[in-house]
């Protein structure tokens, strides 16, 4: 039978289809360039200025997950990172290569969902992701420390920034059974500091904090309904 399941990949991919938005949405999402969406200003996070600033981070390659219109991944080729940035959106890469092109940067895009990647083992000095984390489902979040553990090298990165739980700009406060019970990650999971240490416990944690708010001034994104998180692999 066509939906019969035979091995774990099948049963992730059968989940998937009931919460995941579909590709389509995140196409359909970033088509209107225009909306007032504040992530699609073209300046990185503040959190992650913050990281090479402070000498966190310094330089290498990096991998981001969810790379919308490319301004991360743009800052960091700026500051001499070699990128590779991926999103299941073909319209956002689109709208990134654009934006790559008039910065006169060298990115590799990759248009694929983030668990289809086919990826060097060790071969990152950073994973880095901007809003991606808080889209995926509980079932996946094994698919997805075991994808950040296989791309670093050790002692490498692994950033993010999330929802915060009840946030304005969502975060929802459910338990992951109840993500089943309603068939929905309605909008985005919140997590707060001790949820992300849990998850993310094979790693050390070097800091977790709201990301600070940012005015029109400043050329960063920054909204205090974010946590943001850097992570060391051991």
């Amino acid at each position: 039978m066509k939906e019969t399941i035979y091995n774990e990949e099948e049963l992730l991919k059968m989940l998937d289809s009931l919460l995941r938005e579909p590709d389509g949405f995140w196409t359909a999402f970033y088509l209107d360039r225009k909306k007032g969406i504040p992530f699609f200003k073209n300046v990185p996070d503040e959190n992650l200025v913050s990281y090479l600033s402070n000498g966190l981070l310094t330089s290498g390659k990096v991998l981001e997950l969810g790379c919308g219109p490319g301004r991360n991944a743009i800052y960091l080729a700026w500051n001499g990172w070699e990128v590779d940035a991926v999103d299941v959106s073909e319209t956002s890469i689109q709208w990134a290569r654009e934006r790559a092109a008039d910065s006169d940067v060298s990115i590799r895009f990759i248009h694929k969902n983030i668990f289809d990647l086919d990826i060097e083992a060790g071969g990152y000095d950073l994973v880095y992701d901007s809003g991606c984390f808080h889209h995926i489902a509980p079932h996946r979040r094994l698919s997805y420390t075991k994808l950040i553990n296989k791309a670093l090298k050790k002692n490498g990165h692994f950033a993010l920034t999330s929802f915060v739980p009840g946030g304005k700009l969502g975060g929802a406060e459910m338990t992951d059974w109840d993500v089943y019970r309603t068939g929905s990650l309605q909008g985005g999971l919140g997590y707060d500091k001790t949820k992300l240490e849990q998850i993310f416990s094979d790693f050390d944690s070097v800091e977790i904090r709201k990301m600070m708010d940012m005015d029109e001034n400043q050329q960063m994104f920054g909204i205090s309904e974010l946590i943001t998180a850097l992570f060391r692999k051991k």
